[in-house]
């Protein structure tokens, strides 16, 4: 009976420890889509970038170009609307900052 146990007790093991990793990514996964809070633009990191929620209103600065948007910039991340450039924050998807660089 006691080996009956032990062996039970082994394979439990065995299943658990395969499954970690399984779980591990789950967790990561909900970790990294969280909400999170929208970025200011009177804040000092988004003035400096000369970030605006409104593409069409940065249409006066030398950098823009028509088109150009927060959700087609390689540093935007469209699960939680995060930048890169803005670590922690969200941004609007229509907006744009003066760093934006076309995904490739």
């Amino acid at each position: 009976m006691a080996n009956q146990s032990r062996r039970a007790f082994m394979r439990s093991s065995m299943l658990s420890l395969a499954a970690l990793p399984l779980g591990a990514g789950i967790l990561s996964k909900t970790a990294f889509a969280q909400e999170l809070p929208r970025l200011d633009p009177s804040a000092s990191n988004a003035q400096a970038l000369n970030y605006v929620e409104n593409a069409a209103d940065a249409s006066d600065h030398p950098a823009y170009e028509e088109g150009q948007r927060c959700d087609n910039c390689m540093f935007f991340n469209a699960d939680n609307n995060g930048c890169q450039l803005f670590p922690q924050h969200s941004v609007e998807p229509a907006g744009w900052c003066q760093s934006w660089v076309a995904q490739g």
